[in-house]
């Protein structure tokens, strides 16, 4: 889970803007994943130091794209913890504002380079729109092959 759904409604939009990560996660997911990404046990799933993780496959890159772009429902494990919940749509923010969220979000890692994502690939990602439910399957099979931090 990437975001909140509270700060939903905040979309920016330009290439300037879009170049700085650290400002679209603090306006759109901060909220609920803390400006240091650790999350809220209980609440929301810590990000920091797990997507760099998750995103190091294919597989795993496509997933958290995935979030973003559709949301998720239901039961997750994340850092040990467990986490019932709803996660909003982005869906409405740009390729590139999606790109550098999750590019910056990665970079809160020990993973060094950690993963980048491009407006291209959240361009790609994008085409294939899924309910939050089925991107719950999405990271069950996601964390068979490999496991999901």
């Amino acid at each position: 889970m990437a975001a909140c759904a509270v700060a939903a409604g905040v979309a920016l939009s330009g290439s300037a803007q879009a170049a700085d990560g650290q400002q679209l996660y603090n306006a759109n997911c901060s909220l609920c994943h803390q400006v240091s990404g650790a999350g809220v046990v209980g609440q929301f799933p810590p990000l920091k130091g797990r997507i760099a993780a998750i995103a190091s496959t294919p597989e795993g890159k496509t997933y958290v794209m995935h979030v973003l772009l559709n949301g998720l429902s239901g039961m997750v494990k994340a850092g040990g913890n467990t986490y019932m919940g709803y996660m909003p749509s982005f869906g409405a923010q740009t390729d590139d504002n999606i790109a550098a969220i999750l590019t910056y979000v990665a970079s809160l890692s020990d993973v060094k380079p950690a993963p980048a994502f491009t407006a291209d690939d959240v361009k790609s990602a994008r085409g294939a729109m899924l309910a939050p439910a089925a991107i719950l399957d999405e990271r069950n099979k996601l964390n068979a092959a490999h496991p999901v931090p």
